[in-house]
């Protein structure tokens, strides 16, 4: 039996890019021919270059979001054969040579990228033939920055139709684009009983419920956020995560404490899909995994503090289709849950609309369409070696 190696590499520039190569390698877990790698490229790069891409991407974000969407939108709009993108390029193939060395010892038989930074790099890479293999990206937003398209590339998947317009916009050929979501883990395509995990959770499933992940500007962090729902709605149970934070699951657990059976403070999990399963709406930062997973699950959604770029983008495409409000500040959020949780039929109607637009077969289809298009690579490979012996 022929054994298929397939390289996935994310950058840990935020958790978006990397937990869609998780629902790939997931996804893909069960097939005993199949060998899944999953890197992240910031590991095989210069220290100068992970400070570039981890370090100042947290803090322009988070500290000075004006200048980060004044480089978004200068980078988006930018020649690609421009100095500067030359000399970027350059700069980041000189500090990453290390990924070229554990390509060519891992000789995977095709590559699927999860963020900009590798595709980029391997573009360069194919043209010189230094890799061979199929490259492929996997596109982690409602949104395409220019920085994703490169050339050599065997095909792209968007996340919606109106990206992949964009897509044969930039010159990149209508049979290599597919419409296919974005990646997220199996557990979303299985159905969840409400009732058994609410009661799991130490939750009453016929009470309003409301997850909550993260803060951010004009909210307070997540334990000040909560404390300000719970005193304002004394009908409402909340699940809210806390991540790794260690301080702040000990105020959420305080907080629990003083409300008893309406909070559920949560730390990191990889089972967010069984949350979501007991909530009625979802208030959340719009990053592309997120809201992917809460339209599988027609989750509503109430978004908060969008990082200027990217997630405004994914922000607008939400608003846009009726599946999510927005809120700009702690007296907006206010009334928007007020509102939604004295008309249920508003909620009804926002989950209607999202399960339509909800893929939990993502990554099923990333893997079956290049899985196909290796196949008859491989077909071809065969053939040409055959007639060469006549």
């Amino acid at each position: 039996m022929t054994r298929t190696t397939i390289l996935l590499l994310s950058v840990s520039a935020g958790t978006g890019h990397t937990r869609a190569a998780e629902a790939l390698r997931a996804q893909a877990g069960g097939a005993g021919d199949v060998e899944v790698i999953h890197l992240d490229l910031l590991n095989f790069v210069s220290p100068l270059l992970r400070l570039v891409y981890a370090d100042l991407y947290c803090t322009l974000t988070k500290v000075m979001p004006t200048v980060w969407r004044a480089l978004y939108h200068l980078t988006d709009n930018a020649q690609p054969g421009g100095l500067g993108h030359r000399m970027r390029r350059w700069a980041e193939r000189a500090n990453s040579r290390q990924l070229l060395y554990e390509i060519e010892q891992l000789a995977p038989d095709l590559i699927v990228c999860t963020h900009f930074l590798p595709a980029e790099l391997l573009s360069h890479l194919l043209a010189s033939g230094a890799v061979r293999c199929p490259v492929w990206v996997q596109v982690t937003d409602f949104d395409l920055h220019r920085m994703w398209v490169h050339e050599h590339m065997a095909g792209y998947f968007a996340p919606n139709d109106e990206v992949a317009f964009r897509m044969r916009g930039y010159g990149i050929a209508a049979d290599a684009i597919h419409v296919t979501g974005i990646p997220i883990m199996p557990a979303f395509s299985i159905p969840a009983q409400r009732d058994k995990l609410a009661r799991e959770l130490g939750l009453q499933p016929e009470v309003s419920t409301i997850i909550l992940m993260g803060a951010g500007n004009g909210f307070g962090n997540v334990a000040e956020l909560a404390r300000h729902i719970l005193c304002t709605w004394d009908h409402v149970q909340l699940i809210v995560l806390g991540g790794r934070d260690q301080q702040t699951l000990a105020e959420l657990h305080a907080l629990a404490a003083s409300h008893p059976g309406r909070l559920k403070p949560i730390g990191y999990t990889k089972e967010i899909e069984r949350l979501m399963a007991c909530a009625d709406m979802i208030v959340t930062k719009p990053g592309g995994l997120i809201t992917s997973e809460s339209l599988a699950m027609g989750l509503p959604m109430i978004l908060i503090a969008p990082i200027p770029g990217q997630e405004e983008h994914n922000a607008n495409y939400l608003l846009e289709q009726g599946v999510a409000l927005q809120a700009s500040n702690l007296a907006t959020l206010t009334y928007r849950i007020g509102n939604l949780l004295a008309h249920p039929e508003k909620l009804a109607g926002m989950r209607n609309r999202a399960l339509p637009l909800g893929r939990p077969g993502a990554a099923g289809q990333v893997l079956d369409t290049v899985f196909t298009h290796l196949e008859k690579q491989q077909c071809r490979l065969h053939i040409q070696s055959s007639s060469s012996l006549l």
